[in-house]
């Protein structure tokens, strides 16, 4: 025979105050937890995002990132000739690009962030076709203009349209802003990439990748397959999403780990306030749990009506943790990529996923908290505390 489920709701209002402790304790607990796990997702999907399915990305061989790669124009021009690259009127979409590390204040902090600077080709855009030029215009070929991404624009101090910025020795004149929908790119300036080689007193037949437009996803196979069989190349190939999505790994780790080992450091507090809360209820009810045994209630009845009691705990704590870490989804922070060294802008992404994570882990610390209190009071001798009736 089963205890009823209102004996225990009942109980716990009579004990509101410690109820509530415990509450708060898994909830803050749950609030963490989610609060990292979706900064560390918000990271990885901006990075992941910033790929497409259909462009090809060609470094050296050996390279781990754009800044230790080379690819020479020779090489360039190989690659635009591969199979399975598509082709405009314009010639091969292929887009050759340096890229460099500049520092530029932070707008509200007094401090700088380092900026990711693109040098690309007249063909980027079509290489990348989700860039939309927001305000102003594209840079003109052979000038010091830049276009700047959205995230960019609203991170640092003087990145406006309109304004002109100090970078390598030149004034450059800010003079488009572009929007690639939350992505990495969104980040980072672009400009000429022979202009932008000139000022940083870089070698003119020397890129640092190709970003290349596939007729199709299933094009890479025979492109890829073309470039690492040319013995005139040493070049490794990467769809694009692949290369984006290796960079958010090491950060995204780090994230996850330092948030998992912060949340069970809080949750051993938790379980702790919830083992308290329980065993007080245990000792307090002493002659109800012995009165409910003497009617024919068994031990099993009793260990499962308070690990119910607690489950219920655990779970107000745990969508309470959830609702109060929600209005984080969406929110915009920055931090240091370490693959390129330079800020990134991202939004924290709470998903749903990850609140039935926060909430699964609400009821395992209320089972870790409700189980011992509810097996002391089955093993509770009936006699000793029908005595004190």
């Amino acid at each position: 025979m089963a205890i009823p489920l209102i004996y225990n709701v009942r109980s716990l209002r009579a004990r509101w105050t410690s109820t509530v402790v415990a509450v708060l304790g898994i909830a803050g607990t749950v609030g963490v937890f989610v609060a990292m796990l979706s900064l560390a997702r918000g990271f990885e999907a901006t990075l992941v995002a910033s790929g497409s399915a259909r462009n090809a990305i060609v470094r050296r061989a050996g390279a781990t990132s754009e800044l230790d790669s080379g690819v020479t124009l020779d090489q360039v021009r190989v690659i635009e000739d591969a199979p399975g690259v598509e082709r405009a009127e314009a010639g091969p979409l292929a887009s050759p690009e340096v890229v460099v590390v500049a520092a530029f204040p932070l707008k509200g902090r007094d401090t700088e962030g380092n900026a990711q600077v693109r040098g690309v080709s007249p063909k980027a855009l079509a290489v990348r076709p989700s860039a939309q030029i927001v305000s102003g215009r594209l840079f003109q070929p052979g000038m010091t203009e830049l276009v700047v991404g959205r995230n960019a624009a609203e991170a640092y101090d003087g990145i406006a349209l309109g304004k002109s910025v100090r970078l390598g020795g030149a004034t450059w004149t800010v003079v488009g802003v572009f929007d690639m929908g939350g992505t990495a790119f969104d980040s980072e300036l672009w400009c000429d990439a022979n202009v932008l080689k000139q000022v940083f007193q870089r070698p003119p037949n020397l890129f640092q990748s190709a970003t290349v437009r596939l007729t199709s996803p299933e094009a890479l196979t025979a492109f890829k397959d073309a470039l690492t069989a040319d013995p005139r190349l040493t070049v490794q190939v990467d769809r694009e999403v692949d290369y984006y999505a290796k960079q958010s790994r090491q950060l995204t780790t780090l994230i996850t780990v330092l948030g998992t080992i912060v949340a069970l450091v809080m949750g051993i507090g938790a379980v702790f306030g919830a083992l308290n809360t329980m065993y007080s209820a245990v000792t307090e009810r002493a002659r109800e749990i012995a009165t409910m045994r003497a009617l024919g209630f068994g031990s099993g009845s009793v260990v499962m009506s308070f690990v119910v009691e607690a489950l219920c705990i655990a779970f107000v704590g745990g969508v309470l943790g959830g609702v109060v870490v929600l209005p984080l989804n969406g929110l915009t922070t920055g931090t240091i990529n370490w693959q390129t060294f330079s800020h990134l802008a991202f939004a924290f992404r709470v998903t749903p996923l990850l609140l039935v994570w926060g909430l699964a882990f609400a009821l395992l610390m209320g089972l870790a908290g409700g189980v011992p209190p509810a097996i002391r009071a089955a093993r509770a001798r009936i006699a000793v505390a029908l005595r004190e009736l």
